[in-house]
């Protein structure tokens, strides 16, 4: 059994940091800020052959309202899953009332805890730590997330009695000082279909996230941009293995001005090229705004299958409905292949149809075909209807084959092809997606020419032959001059 570990500790005493250096990953969002980290942030790491599972939580205050309240909960749902707790408190800001407040639920709930002292670089160790022995936690073991500094004794500390992987080659993966941050790859992240659930900010991703699961796994609060970071959460359904990624909403660049929310989006759009399956998020009742397209035309240009859903559907009068997909005709006709949902994330409605068209737009993206069958679609295709000429010639579309998948790429070979027009390469997908029964993906169209292999090579003239050709230049302009005299 792999351990969990939990990262706790009051807000801002570097949990974050230590998640990165632990994980040897970027994926938590740090910051000279209280309170950047909201949800539960899972990721997986390996020390001397022992793998284990961290948890990255909000801060714990004690004081908590509104939003804060649902991050506290969070921390503390974290902390009854883990097998073991890291404690953390920050050595330059001492001791506190949030510090002992964490330091006795962590005794009623007889759990397994480190105390570690973070921020001892450039101090006293020594008398920074002693400054926390009324926690009665016992001694505190000195670290310095952000360098690296004293991290192999506490995962000496805290692995030393879990026992190592079975059946794994041993990796040296301590974590040096200054190290460098370098991904280990997990067995999650290559099981199941990865599905991003993107939108605009307060459009109900992280419910239907929620809902999806079928339990409180993110934090939904009714403000925009709840969510800052992209959160991975494997699961199964039905025998078929998932990973939802809660991604933070994307406003327009302009109403941007918190450096937060810029690292948010960029987490965001990481997530959207990481992901097999996009399900794009609107909100029903204001309808395709023009944000909407531009997010939308990120998630085509990376070549991810799309799944469209209308949240916020219950409720509405038949009169607005109407508008409503009147609108999605005209405005969204460039993903005319994507399935369309209409849901309610809060209530449920709709939501389980979602996984049938988010199976079915992982296949289509995925599949392979043999060349004959791409070939003799492209034949089809042309003799139905053929390319227009170019400089009083017919361009010639040979052979088709797949150059790769989600999104599906089919490399088209033939003569004059950088001038086929784009009208043509449109026809040519849609006959694919028709004859192949494509859902969901987009489809790329690649050409490629065939070159000449004597282009560019000049024949170099023997000695014979150029007095040959002198020759009969001089003949030529010898009968040119008797023709010109006789007239």
């Amino acid at each position: 059994m792999v351990p969990v570990i939990a990262l706790v500790g009051r807000p801002n005493v570097g949990k974050s940091t230590m998640f990165n250096r632990l994980t040897r990953t970027r994926d938590a969002i740090v910051g000279d800020l209280s309170g950047l980290t909201r949800d539960r942030q899972y990721g997986e790491a390996r020390w001397q052959g022992r793998s284990y599972i961290l948890v990255d939580t909000g801060g714990i205050s004690g004081d908590e309202q509104g939003m804060d309240e649902k991050m506290a909960e969070q921390s503390l749902l974290a902390i009854e899953e883990a097998d073991v707790v890291l404690f953390l408190v920050d050595a330059r800001a001492g001791l506190t009332a949030a510090d002992q407040m964490i330091s006795e639920h962590l005794r009623k709930r007889n759990k397994r805890s480190f105390l570690v002292a973070n921020k001892i670089d450039n101090i006293d160790p020594l008398a920074a730590i002693a400054e926390f022995s009324p926690l009665g936690m016992g001694n505190a073991i000195g670290v310095a997330g952000a360098q690296g500094r004293g991290v192999n004794n506490l995962l000496e500390a805290v692995l030393s009695d879990f026992p190592r992987d079975k059946d794994e080659e041993e990796i040296d993966t301590d974590v040096a000082e200054g190290e460098e941050a370098v991904r280990i790859p997990g067995p999650s992240e290559k099981d199941g279909i990865k599905i991003a659930i993107i939108g605009r900010p307060n459009v109900g991703k992280s419910t239907l996230v929620n809902r999806m699961l079928g339990e409180e796994r993110v934090i939904v609060y009714d403000q925009p941009g709840t969510t800052r970071d992209s959160i991975y959460i494997p699961f199964e359904r039905n025998e078929e293995k998932y990973t939802l990624i809660d991604t933070a909403g994307v406003r327009k660049r302009g109403k941007i001005h918190e450096e937060v929310e810029k690292f948010s989006v960029v987490k965001t759009l990481q997530a959207i090229k990481d992901a097999n399956v996009v399900i794009f998020v609107m909100d029903a009742r204001e309808g395709v705004v023009d944000h909407d397209l531009n997010l939308l035309g990120f998630a085509l240009e990376a070549g991810r299958a799309i799944v469209i859903a209308l949240n916020k559907w219950d409720g509405m009068q038949p009169g607005e409905r109407d508008y409503v997909k009147t609108e999605l005709e005209r405005r969204l006709f460039f993903v005319d292949f994507a399935d369309i949902h209409f849901i309610s994330a809060l209530h449920g409605t709709g939501v389980g149809n979602l996984y049938q068209s988010v199976q079915n737009s992982f296949k289509s993206a995925v599949t392979r075909w043999p060349t004959s069958r791409l070939t003799q679609i492209l034949e089809d295709a042309v003799s139905e209807h053929q390319p227009p000429m170019v400089n009083s010639r017919r361009i010639k579309l040979r052979y088709a084959h797949l150059g790769g998948a989600n999104p599906p790429i089919i490399v088209i070979h033939g003569n004059q092809v950088e001038k086929v027009p784009k009208s043509y390469s449109r026809y040519l997908e849609n006959t694919y997606r028709r004859v192949l029964k494509l859902v969901g993906t987009p489809i790329r169209i690649e050409y490629k020419g065939s070159d000449n292999p004597y282009e560019g090579n000049k024949n170099t003239l023997t000695d014979r032959q150029v007095n040959k050709k002198r020759r009969l230049m001089s003949h030529h302009k010898k009968a040119e001059k008797k023709r010109k005299d006789k007239r």
